[in-house]
């Protein structure tokens, strides 16, 4: 199963008469991301940027000047997506661009059953909120330093590992590598989709220790107190 996470910038927020400038995108089979991703800026003709845009992202009328127009970069998106879902935070607005922009060059719509939205998902995982993108990444522990303005392949990014954690990606991941005994073929060797496990389940940064400082000498102490038979002694992960 394809899946798309995707993010669109725009020059404001009215799809009737503002245009997208730029969209990002990451690839998911049955979960997993492949590595392919796409991203493209698009020339919005007349439409210049509105100032509160231009804060959220950053890109001017000036960068954009020598970009393509969407008429001329739609297949390209329309080729990447192909018949993959269509995954974004708050998917109403990002659609709502998308297919404004189709029916400008007189392409269809993408319909509403092609589309998941993580935003929605979120508000029901989590009731109480805060659900914004920023706000789930803190909840799962994803590192979003680096996010000082929005870009549309960084919130892909970022929104790809949100949607893993949200559906339970990771864990179910680790039950097949178990169901298949490590990943290994009738041949003795490593398959094709436990190496994409394997490289799925490796974070790229280790999740912060949870244990206080206060805490660890409280069981360095009671490790000591067992003495050299004791059966900490030999597990401590703490040494």
């Amino acid at each position: 199963m394809r899946e798309i996470i995707f993010d669109t910038e725009t020059t404001g927020l009215d799809n009737r008469a503002d245009r997208i400038i730029e969209i990002g995108g990451i690839e998911l089979f049955n979960h997993f991301p492949t590595g392919n991703t796409i991203h493209i800026f698009i020339n919005p003709g007349d439409q210049k940027v509105h100032p509160d845009a231009l804060a959220v992202h950053g890109i001017t009328d000036e960068f954009l000047k020598d970009k393509k127009p969407f008429a001329e970069v739609a297949e390209e998106i329309l080729a990447f997506f192909g018949d993959a879902k269509w995954i974004a935070h708050n998917a109403t607005f990002d659609m709502g661009f998308i297919n404004a922009e189709f029916a400008r060059i007189g392409l269809p719509p993408i319909l509403p059953e092609r589309v998941l939205d993580t935003l929605s998902m979120a508000r029901r995982k989590h009731p109480m909120g805060p659900n914004s993108l920023d706000a789930l990444c803190r909840r799962y522990g994803i590192d979003n330093s680096h996010r000082t303005k929005h870009g549309a392949l960084l919130d892909s990014e970022l929104l790809a590992e949100v949607y893993i954690e949200m559906i339970g990606g990771r864990q179910a991941a680790l039950g097949l590598g178990m169901a298949t005994q490590s990943g290994q073929t009738g041949r003795g060797e490593m398959s094709e989709e436990a190496g994409v496990i394997a490289a799925v389940l490796q974070r790229s940064r280790p999740l912060a220790p949870r244990l206080s400082e206060v805490e660890a000498e409280a069981h360095q102490a009671l490790v000591a107190k067992l003495g050299e038979k004791g059966i900490w002694a030999k597990y401590d992960s703490l040494n």
